[in-house]
C-alpha cells in the first residue's frame, strides 16, 4: 500500500497498517476508522491558514464528523512544525456539520414546496378540463378591462351577477359589487361592498341638462354593468370607470361570477359545506326563526321554487350559500343582502386556511376559470395563493358604501328609488383604508 504517512502518529501508522492488511474482514465501524486514518495520512485534516479545503474535502470531512465520536482516541505525536499541526477531529468545531444539515433541510423544504406547487397546478388543470358540458354551456368571455394599479396592494373587482346558463350577458344584472384588496402593507384582506342602488353619474346617459343635484346623479351603479354589457361586453369596465369617477378608486383585476359558477366553486372547495351562522333581520317587524328564500338554481319553466333556511349555525352547500347571500326580503332590504354577502366572503376566506384546501382549492379555481369571465392571471393566484391564506388569518377589514342609513333617498331617471351619498366623505374613508 502506497501512501504518505507523515501526518500520522506512530500508533496511528500501526493501526492503519493493521486495518489495511485485514481490509476484507473489517466491520462497518472499522471501515470508517480505516477511511478516517487513510484520509488523515494524506493530509486531509491538516489546517493551513492560507490553503482552504476543496468542496470534496469538506464533504468527506463532514461525513466523517458524524461518526468520528465513535472512533478511538489515538495517542498524540510530537508536532513537526506549527504550520502543519493537526487538530484531533473530535475537538474540531462542529460548525461545518451544522451547515451541511441546514443545507439538507433547505433542500427537503424546497422539494416539498415544489411538490405542492406541482400538485396545485395538476388540480387546477383538472378543474379547468372538468367544466360543465351541454347545449347551453359556453366558454367564458374575457372582457375588455383597462385595469390600473393601486398605491397599496391589489384591488380586485368582484361582480356577482344573476346570470343563469343559457342567458346572454346583456340580460343579466349585478347583485353584488365588491372590491377586495389583497397584498397590502398591513397583510390583511380588505373588502368594500358598494350598494347597487347608489346613484352615480354616467357620461352620455345621465340627464345633464337638469341643474338640480339629484337630477345629475340619476343612474344606479348596477345599471352601469347592464349598459356596458350591451356595448360589446364591457360591463365590468364601465363599473370600473364609475368607481373611479365617483370614488377615485383604482382597480387592476375583475372577476364576474354567476349563479352556477359560485355554487360549483363552493361545492368543490368545501365538499362538507361552509360553516355559517345564518342571520336575518325582522320581517314586517317580527323576529323569525326561519326564512323562505328563492332557489334560483332550481328554476324550471320560469318558476323559481323556495328553500327554507333556518336561523343559526349550520353548514351550507353552494346552492344554499348562494340563496342565503341573495335574500333581501327582510326589513334590512338590500343592506341586509350586502351584509350577508360580506359574511359569506369572510367565512370562505377564513375556512380556506385548511392546508388540504391548497389542492381542492386549485381544482375549484380551475372550474371557476373555465366558467368565469376574469382577467386575473393564474400566475397571480399561484404566487399569492398561500399568502392570501395567511392574510385571512390576520383578520379582515370590511366596510359598506353607503353605511346603513348614511344616504339621502332620491330617484333615478326612470323613477326608481336610489341612494344619494357623500362621495367626498367616502373617498376619504377609502383613502384611510388604503384602497385608493
Amino acid at each position: 500500500m502506497s501512501r504518505d504517512l507523515e501526518y500520522l502518529t506512530y500508533h496511528e501508522k500501526r493501526r492503519l497498517d493493521y486495518l489495511h492488511s485485514n481490509y476484507h474482514y473489517l466491520n462497518e465501524r472499522e471501515q470508517l476508522e480505516y477511511n478516517y486514518l487513510l484520509k488523515k495520512s494524506q493530509g486531509a485534516f491538516v489546517e493551513e491558514t492560507n490553503t482552504p479545503r476543496t468542496f470534496e474535502e469538506e464533504e468527506v470531512s463532514d461525513e466523517l464528523e458524524e461518526v468520528v465520536e465513535d472512533l478511538p482516541v489515538y495517542q498524540s505525536r510530537s508536532q513537526k512544525s506549527k504550520k502543519k499541526a493537526t487538530v484531533p477531529l473530535q475537538n474540531r468545531p462542529k460548525r461545518s456539520r451544522k451547515k451541511v444539515r441546514v443545507k439538507r433541510i433547505l433542500k427537503w423544504i424546497a422539494l416539498f414546496f415544489l411538490l405542492i406547487i406541482g400538485g396545485m397546478v395538476f388540480m387546477f388543470v383538472k378543474g379547468l378540463n372538468s367544466k360543465p358540458t351541454g347545449p347551453d354551456a359556453k366558454p367564458a368571455v374575457v372582457e375588455k378591462f383597462n385595469g390600473k394599479k393601486s398605491r397599496d396592494g391589489v384591488n380586485i373587482l368582484i361582480l356577482g351577477t344573476d346570470g343563469r346558463i343559457g342567458e346572454k350577458s346583456d340580460e343579466t344584472r349585478t347583485d353584488s359589487i365588491m372590491v377586495v384588496n389583497v397584498n397590502n402593507k398591513e397583510g390583511k384582506i380588505k373588502m368594500v361592498s358598494f350598494m347597487r342602488d347608489t346613484l352615480v353619474h354616467i357620461d352620455g346617459v345621465s340627464q345633464q341638462n337638469i341643474p338640480e343635484y339629484d337630477g345629475y346623479y340619476d343612474q344606479k351603479l348596477n345599471t352601469a354593468f347592464t349598459i356596458g354589457e350591451q356595448n360589446n361586453n364591457q360591463g365590468a369596465e364601465l363599473v370600473r370607470q364609475m368607481l373611479k369617477d365617483n370614488f377615485d378608486i383604482d382597480i387592476q383585476y375583475y372577476a364576474m361570477v354567476d349563479f352556477k359558477t359560485f355554487a360549483t366553486a363552493i361545492d368543490t372547495l368545501f365538499p362538507n359545506g361552509v360553516e355559517m351562522d345564518a342571520k336575518f333581520s325582522t320581517i314586517n317587524g317580527e323576529k323569525v326563526s326561519e326564512v323562505e328564500v328563492p332557489d334560483d338554481l332550481n328554476m324550471k319553466d320560469g318558476v323559481v321554487p323556495q328553500q327554507t333556511i333556518k336561523v343559526g349555525k349550520q353548514r351550507m352547500d353552494g346552492r344554499t350559500l348562494l340563496n342565503y347571500s341573495r335574500f333581501r326580503k327582510d326589513d334590512e332590504g338590500d343592506f341586509g343582502r350586502t351584509r350577508r354577502q360580506q359574511e359569506v366572503m369572510s367565512a370562505i376566506m377564513h375556512q380556506i386556511k385548511d392546508p388540504t384546501k391548497l389542492f381542492t382549492g386549485s381544482e375549484a379555481l380551475g372550474k371557476v376559470f373555465a366558467m368565469t369571465s376574469t382577467n386575473v392571471p393564474f400566475s397571480f393566484l399561484l404566487t399569492n395563493g398561500i399568502g392570501l391564506v395567511g392574510s385571512a388569518g390576520k383578520g379582515m377589514e370590511r366596510v359598506t358604501i353607503p353605511e346603513n342609513g348614511d344616504w339621502v333617498d332620491a330617484y333615478d331617471m326612470y323613477g326608481g328609488q336610489g341612494l344619494l351619498v357623500d362621495f367626498d366623505a367616502y373617498k376619504k374613508k377609502l383613502y384611510q383604508m388604503g384602497l385608493r
